[in-house]
């Protein structure tokens, strides 16, 4: 069972994080200590406990574990299991008794405003084409997680009022403005190409792949790689960056932050801070080279 869960959790950091190959190697080094660990202990990762955990920790340093390395492994095991309470596989946290570890964070990566209209401005004309681009503009315009534009149904939007209704991490759920630009794009795909692609099957998701059936977080990821790739965008584009873009373009508008946060659905305010040092960053930026003195 530990490997079966880990695999989904290297998937989503893949897809949804847009980790680098080297990167998710790390993680999944660390996670196979993990596992190989608690399975000598015969537990897993749905039944292991906090103790599990202690001594895994404390085994490491035993070792002679540099100290980051340690806080490392404390960081991927913070990760996974979170992962594993908003899945719905755990109903516990048994990380949240380890010391948090002291590293750097690194700013998340976003797309320019220029860029975001490269992705936005192009054309559509078969039922996928304009399948993709609804989902990028739903994904711009609203700051929708991966996860939660997949698992969209029809009963979920409202054109008319221009609102969408998601389900967030821990099943909450939140209320999304929708934006014109989105809600066109969208409402061209739903007339007539979410019919064609459903084919006979009965499913009441909105965005469905080729088959006619729900669309996967690595599919969506895909596709938009592929996406970006044809219409000259040559970043190492993910989905998750949609959801930075998106936060960080209305706190450089002048978005207060607590909006930013009801938008994102994020329960504790600081989670949405880091877009105001994104924001901070720009403004030195544009300063540096704008005046004549700033060097």
């Amino acid at each position: 069972m530990t490997q079966d869960v880990m695999e989904d959790y290297l998937a989503f950091l893949r897809i949804e994080k847009g980790l680098s190959p080297n990167t998710l190697k790390a993680y999944e080094r660390d996670l196979r200590l993990f596992a190989s660990f608690i399975a000598r202990r015969e537990q897993d990762a749905l039944n292991c406990e906090a103790n599990d955990l202690f001594l895994f920790i404390y085994e490491s340093k035993r070792a002679g574990k540099a100290a980051r390395s340690v806080a490392r492994y404390t960081a991927t095991l913070r990760g996974f299991f979170t992962f594993l309470l908003a899945e719905g596989l755990r109903v516990d946290d048994p990380t949240l008794y380890l010391d948090s570890p002291k590293l750097e964070k690194s700013l998340p990566r976003v797309l320019s405003e220029e860029t975001m209209d490269k992705l936005l401005e192009a054309s559509a004309q078969d039922d996928l084409g304009v399948r993709n681009l609804a989902m990028i503009e739903v994904l711009y315009g609203s700051g929708l997680r991966v996860s939660e534009l997949i698992g969209l149904r029809i009963a979920d939007v409202s054109l008319e009022i221009g609102y969408l209704r998601c389900l967030g991490k821990g099943g909450k759920e939140r209320i999304v403005p929708l934006g014109e630009p989105a809600a066109v794009a969208l409402q061209r795909y739903l007339k007539g190409p979410r019919e064609r692609l459903r084919r006979k099957l009965s499913t009441d998701a909105i965005f469905l792949n080729s088959k006619g059936r729900k669309l996967t977080r690595q599919g969506f990821w895909l596709i938009l790689k592929e996406w970006a790739k044809e219409h000259g965008v040559e970043e190492d584009i993910y989905p998750h960056m949609l959801r930075h873009t998106f936060a960080t373009h209305l706190v450089d508008h002048g978005a207060d932050l607590r909006s930013v946060q009801e938008l994102l659905g994020h329960a504790d305010i600081s989670t949405t801070q880091i877009y105001t040092h994104l924001s901070r960053k720009k403004i030195l930026e544009v300063f540096r080279k704008a005046h004549p003195r700033a060097e």
